[in-house]
């Protein structure tokens, strides 16, 4: 186990509102002060929305890897369709030219090596697809949810 305070249980964020919203002291009502209240709203509100920003970093983080992982792919697409152009184009054209015409000997492996290019930068462009939008979806939801349960206890 790591000692990264996102590996650590009792540093990560909590996936439950009602968790996230419990709050710490708990008293008789009729012996709360309207200044203990107010404290008290105050230390829960700050925890929660420090529970939602290590919630949106870790997803945000999470996402970034992702999309690092399609850029690598763009990236290794280009390189081997430059490299591909420059030697195989070659010595393609000159094997085939043994039996073609030059020319045709030169459209076909062009031909063919921009297909495996094409390939290539579809492969990156999922992958990078799966990554988007780089929003914290999860963090989002789960703010939606603590709202919800703020309007219901403020109900009640």
């Amino acid at each position: 186990m790591s000692d990264r305070p996102s590996d650590r249980p009792s540093d990560r964020p909590s996936d439950r509102p009602s968790d996230r919203l419990e709050p710490r002291h708990r008293t008789d009502p009729a012996e709360t002060s309207l200044r203990d209240l107010v404290r008290q709203m105050s230390e829960d509100s700050s925890r929660l929305i420090r529970s939602e920003f290590k919630l949106a970093q870790a997803e945000m983080t999470e996402k970034a890897k992702g999309m690092g992982a399609g850029i690598g792919g763009f990236s290794a697409a280009g390189l081997l369709a430059f490299f591909g152009f420059g030697v195989l184009l070659a010595a393609a054209v000159l094997g085939l030219a043994t039996a073609l015409p030059a020319w045709l000997a030169a459209v076909i492996v062009g031909v063919a090596l921009i297909a495996i290019a094409g390939i290539a930068a579809l492969v990156a462009r999922r992958k990078v697809a799966e990554a988007s939008p780089p929003v914290p979806e999860r963090t989002i939801e789960t703010v939606k949810e603590d709202v919800q349960e703020i309007k219901e206890r403020a109900k009640s």
